[in-house]
């Protein structure tokens, strides 16, 4: 049983500045479901790359019951949504209890500790309310990632922000920096003002990253509801209001946040442009952007790395074949189709989410059959990816291109699109499409771990990726359509032009010129690095984001 705290490693002195890092999901590795999608692979990364650094950074989540759900099939193959309890043996029980006020009612915390030798992390805390203490209601708050019950996950928030705050003081450690990683744990900001008692010392201590401008992940609440709640703490509304000034009683998480924080980022060069559009920033320079990146240490193919340092194209392309067969045994156990390593793969492999367009190579059923049947350059496809559990329409989607992909031999959906899935994706493509609708990808990270793996990055201009693109270099960039066009036409323009892209250069270079497919791959495995390495982010956030008290800015 846990007790006090102390850091297992020595920090490095280049990091000793204390760092509490509030995220609400972390893909730490594949027997800890604690994460839905990006930003949790996001944040495990950052944890990872924070032990390799040796960084004086906590990390705070919450313990969730359930995980985010479990993706399974149904009898016609189709998608289900399975909650299943998780148990986590490697977790500590620590001996830390405290409460929280939600909805006027004590509701009691209890904390599990992370220790960093058991994934290679900074050190990470996870709360949880499903203890005995608690009545039902209370138990439930920490049962499902992003709930979708309104009042749950409101009481989410509190549990992560105000809790995590109160766990920290709790074990005595006291952070020079509270990082919010997306602004589901905002509450923490209003108990730091409660505390402090007024901005300017919030704006010290509190640095917040924005991942996303879609509007599902920008939310705006009922200042009533979240009063009643407890989202302000100690704070009544008249000072709600008068410390915020909102035009209406809706309150922007986002925007809050970014006028709370001392200093916040963007996720992307990009992002950084679309986020002071969104939020009428262009005046201030109170936010800059850090690009995402992934731990190249936990996601990396070695051996392919050591035959490009052998300069062994011989063994780099066993390597690439040897990780096909492992990828297929599982397309094999999921659907019963058995694919050949010789055949060039396509995958898509993210979350289904509307702007997304997984159903994209499927606009035109005519070229993508003639793509799919091409038995001169054949061609196998997989989707992957989990919908958000209540997204109907993106299950729908799902389940038409699972009916679509009876028909053939070659194309295939699996299921259970978690970390252990997302490697032998990421290890046995040939191709990683990314096709999101331009302007709507904060960053985007898998194309990353993917060129890590040996995967050709044919993606939309968007996010992280004209950063990294060295079109027909090190990847295929997808032109995009002019932006004034409609969402329909856009769509159907940049669909033509992928399948023109697909069946005029991508998959004749495969087969005809493999000596150049070879050169782009491995152009793309060295210029991944070590920019969209963890490292590179982590210190960057230490040297940008973490050291801004000298640049305390009035919104």
């Amino acid at each position: 049983m846990y007790t006090p705290f102390h850091f297992p490693y020595t920090t490095d002195s280049r990091y000793s500045k204390r760092v509490a890092y509030f995220c609400m999901e972390y893909a730490i590795h594949q027997p800890l479901k604690t994460y839905a999608g990006g930003l949790g692979y996001l944040a495990g990364s950052q944890m990872r790359g924070a032990f390799e650094l040796k960084q004086a950074v906590v990390g705070i989540g919450i313990l969730w019951k359930f995980g985010y759900y479990d993706q399974v099939r149904k009898q016609d193959q189709g998608m289900d949504v399975l909650f299943q309890e998780k148990s986590y043996g490697f977790l500590e029980k620590t001996n830390i209890q405290f409460s929280i006020r939600v909805s006027g009612h004590d509701v009691w915390v209890a904390a599990y500790y992370l220790p960093p030798d058991i994934f290679n992390t900074a050190p990470v805390f996870f709360l949880t309310t499903d203890i005995p203490e608690n009545d039902y209601l209370s138990r439930t708050i920490c049962h499902k990632l992003y709930d979708s019950n309104p009042e749950t996950k409101i009481a989410a928030a509190i549990l992560l922000g105000q809790g995590g705050a109160m766990l920290l003081e709790k074990i005595n450690w006291l952070p020079e920096i509270y990082h919010l990683n997306e602004s589901h744990g905002l509450p923490l900001a209003f108990y730091l003002y409660g505390k402090f008692g007024n901005m300017e010392d919030v704006r010290q201590r509190l640095v917040f990253t924005n991942h996303t401008c879609e509007p599902g992940g920008n939310e705006k609440t009922s200042l009533s509801l979240l009063a009643r709640l407890g989202f302000f703490g100690s704070l009544n509304m008249a000072e709600v209001k008068s410390l915020l000034h909102p035009d209406n009683d809706l309150l922007d998480n986002t925007a809050v946040a970014l006028q709370m924080a001392g200093i916040s980022n963007g996720v992307s060069k990009l992002h950084e442009q679309a986020l002071r559009k969104m939020k009428s920033l262009q005046d201030t320079d109170s936010l800059i952007s850090i690009t995402n990146a992934q731990d190249f240490t936990y996601w990396h193919d070695e051996s392919m790395y050591q035959a490009i340092a052998n300069d062994d194209n011989a063994a780099l392309r066993e390597r690439k074949k040897e990780t096909k067969r492992l990828l297929f045994e599982e397309v094999a156990d999921q659907t019963g189709e058995v694919y050949d390593p010789d055949v060039c793969t396509i995958v898509f492999a993210r979350r289904f989410a509307g702007y997304k367009r997984a159903e994209l190579l499927l606009s035109d059923m005519d070229r993508f059959k003639r793509i799919i049947s091409n038995a001169t350059r054949p061609v196998q496809l997989i989707w992957a990816g989990k919908p958000y559990p209540m997204d109907f329409p993106a299950i729908s989607l799902f389940n038409r291109i699972v009916e679509i992909c009876k028909t053939y031999t070659n194309c295939s959906v699996l299921v259970g699109y978690e970390m252990k899935l997302s490697k032998l994706l990421k290890a046995g493509a040939d191709i990683w499409l990314n096709i999101p609708r331009m302007g709507h990808e904060a960053s985007g990270t898998s194309g990353m771990s993917a060129a890590m793996n040996g995967a050709l990055n044919v993606s939309m201009p968007d996010g992280w990726f004209p950063e990294f693109a060295q079109d027909k270099i090190n990847c295929f960039v997808i032109p995009p359509a002019d932006s004034t066009l409609q969402d329909h036409e856009q769509d159907e323009k940049e669909a033509s032009v992928l399948y023109d892209l697909l069946e005029k250069e991508i998959i004749s270079l495969y087969y005809d010129a493999p000596g150049q497919w070879m050169n782009m791959v491995k152009n793309g495995m060295r210029d991944v690095l070590p920019f969209f390495d963890s490292r590179r982010m982590m210190g960057e956030y230490y040297s940008r984001l973490y050291s801004h008290q000298k640049m305390i800015f009035a919104i």
